[in-house]
Parts: C-alpha cells; structure tokens; sequence
C-alpha cells in the first residue's frame, strides 16, 4: 500500500444564523449575525481511524453560538466572536479556533421604534482566530457597491493581435468591493474604528484620480493604513463591472458618454495587500 498521511485540515460549522431583538427604552435594536465556527487540531483519529472521541460536534457549536448571544453580544461582533473563540480554544484537543461573522445591518424606519427596513448596501464582517496564547482580530466590509462616472483611466497597456480594448482617460469604473483589515495588537474600540476605516474608504474613493484600478486599490489602501495606526495591513478585492457605451448610431442618435450597456461577466478581478513597512 502506498505511504499517505493526513494533511492540514479543520472542520466547523457555517451559516450559523442568530437574530437578536435588544429592546431599548428609546427602541429596539436587531442584531442579525451569520456565524461560521473552525477547529483545527488533533482530529486525526477522527479522519484515519473513524474514532469521533475528540470531536466536538457541529451542533455543539452552533447550541453554544446561541446560548453565549444572550449574555455576550452586547457590543461589537469583534468582542462577541472572541468570547466564542477564546471558548472553543480552551478545549484541550483543540489548536486554534477560528470565528467568522457577517453582520447584515438593519435600519429603524422613521421614528418607529420596531419597524425596520434591511440595509443591503454592505456587509460588515469580522473574523477572530484563538489559540492558547494569541487571539488576532480581522475586520471588513464586503459587497460595496460603489462606482466613478468620472476621472477613472486606463492607458499605456501593451497591445498585442489579440487587444482589442481602446484607452480611454475617462470612463465608468463600478466594483463591489470587498476589504479585510487585521488590528494591531491592543485595547481597541471596534465598532467605531470600523466607521472610521469605512469613511476613509469612501472619502479617497470618491477624491481620487484613478489610473486603474490596481491604482484605486493602493491609494485607498494605503490611506487607510496612513490614517489608522491600529491597522497593520488591508486586503481589497474589486471586481470591475464593466459598463461599455451603447452603439445609438442605427438609431440616428448620439452617444456622448450617456447610455451604457452594463455587464456582470466576464468582469476583470483585482486584488492586492497594502501593509505597513
């Protein structure tokens, strides 16, 4: 028989998904979350030997996700997912637990104080990885849906028999971004650095001149980590969603940059890390 072994592997439980209502004197609060839990550590027996005695289920996560809500989340995801990791890394057999959450956001509307409308505009996201002695914290947003009708290029490629694609120093760029940034190590107020970095995010998006989206992804990247010494590093993800001008001309009409025909596939896929040095 051939010599194999086991490699790398966790396991876990996803699509964990808890609402919690916190009803207030002034109105209520929903606080939506999707949770994933991942355990890596000695499972190997589990794997090669069939023997479940190390494994903790999957539905034992997802009960614990549950019964910690009530008393634990009551601030920022980041502290939430922490208690859950830091729990699940105390188990002796276990190396490192890992804690993914989405927040999807909920907003009051008007002065009701239990109507809301779902704000599908984003999703914030946290990610909190424990083992025995470390605990590190991602933050991110993801599903952004942002665009630039104007002072967005991309010039000076190479061309070869198989281009096709003009230069253009002013066209749509549309992306639905999506960022993850890890903390430094400290005392850190998670919810209001994550509207922080989000505001930078917009702010330079919007200010910028864009050469390409390479160039987008660094200098707003690189604001971020310029403005918020608690981030080490930040990874972006920006599709372009092309929009390609509408031919009118069998029509008898002009087009000066008005109609745009706006695809979904193919779609160009950057992405890139900015960190500090």
């Amino acid at each position: 028989m051939t010599d194999v072994a086991l490699g790398p592997n966790r396991y876990g439980k996803s699509a964990i998904r808890l609402v919690k209502i916190v009803r207030g004197e002034a109105g209520h609060t929903v606080r939506d979350l999707t949770v994933a839990i991942s355990l890596g550590g000695d499972f190997e027996a589990s794997y090669v030997a069939g023997d479940n005695s190390l494994v903790v289920a999957t539905d034992t996560m997802k009960n614990t996700v549950y019964a910690f809500a009530r008393e634990h989340l009551t601030g920022s995801v980041e502290a939430f997912g922490s208690v859950l990791a830091r729990h699940f890394a105390a188990v002796p057999q276990v190396e490192r637990a890992t804690v993914s959450i989405e927040e999807h956001a909920w907003r009051p509307i008007g002065a009701a104080a239990d109507a809301f409308w779902r704000d599908r505009s984003s999703t914030r996201t946290a990610s909190i990885a424990a083992s025995r002695d470390t605990l590190t914290f991602e933050a991110g947003i993801a599903d952004l849906t942002l665009m630039k009708t104007a002072r967005s290029a991309f010039t000076g490629f190479p061309r070869d028999e198989y281009t096709t694609l003009p230069e253009t120093t002013d066209r749509i760029m549309a992306t639905k971004l999506s960022a993850t940034w890890r903390y430094e190590e400290g005392e850190l107020d998670f919810d209001e650095l994550f509207q922080a970095i989000r505001s930078t995010l917009l702010e330079v998006f919007a200010a910028h001149e864009s050469e390409s989206v390479q160039h987008s992804i660094w200098l707003v990247g690189q604001a971020i980590v310029d403005r918020h010494p608690e981030v080490a590093e930040i990874t972006m993800t920006l599709p372009n969603l092309h929009h390609w001008l509408a031919d009118l001309s069998p029509f008898g009409q002009p087009n000066d940059r008005e109609i745009f025909i706006a695809t979904t596939e193919p779609f160009g896929l950057i992405q890139a890390t900015v960190r500090r040095s």
